[in-house]
């Protein structure tokens, strides 16, 4: 199990590097836009869609970067001792409304996906990508998220929540992968 949740954490700490450097292209992109539109009157055909894809991946894919790291918005004002029950019942409904989404937009991404796929849809641009391009994104980006919160679901009643420094109930030894 151990060898399990060290590789869905892996795959989440890479997509989330892969995400930060995504992000950082679609600001050079546009400043290459910027540049080429206002300085040198040469805009781009290209830049406005390539940038949009980008953010769109780069979105999915960090999510389950986040769950990972815990940085989603947490509202703690009735659960702040992390070793109470209550609070671990209460992250737990949260993961399972998480687990239930996810499931439902990897269900429907597929689908959609697959159907733009096999039918050849393409973007009503210059450039025409294939539109299998950017939906991919939804059922890839909510299943690595699914993946990463039964994870975090396992380690909840098997290690304990984080502290506010990061380290689990018994320690971060015990969590795989860290």
């Amino acid at each position: 199990m151990k060898v399990v949740l060290s590789a869905i954490d892996w795959i989440s700490e890479q997509t989330g590097k892969l995400a930060a450097w995504a992000f950082f292209l679609v600001g050079l992109f546009v400043t290459y836009e910027v540049v080429m539109r206002y300085v040198f009157t040469a805009p781009t055909v290209w830049v406005d869609e390539v940038s949009r894809i980008t953010q769109i991946w780069a979105a999915y894919l960090a999510g389950a970067y986040v769950l990972k790291h815990r940085e989603m918005i947490v509202i703690d004002v009735a659960f702040k001792n992390p070793h109470s029950l209550g609070r671990r019942l209460c992250e737990t409904f949260s993961i399972l409304v998480i687990l239930m989404f996810c499931s439902v937009a990897v269900w429907y991404g597929w689908a959609l996906w697959l159907k733009s796929t096999l039918a050849g849809h393409t973007t009503d641009t210059y450039l025409a990508l294939p539109k299998a391009l950017t939906q991919a994104s939804i059922w890839v980006g909510f299943g690595l998220l699914l993946l990463q919160a039964l994870v975090e679901l396992w380690r909840l009643w098997t290690v304990g929540l984080p502290d506010a420094g990061g380290d689990r109930e018994d320690g971060p030894a015990d969590v795989p992968g860290h």
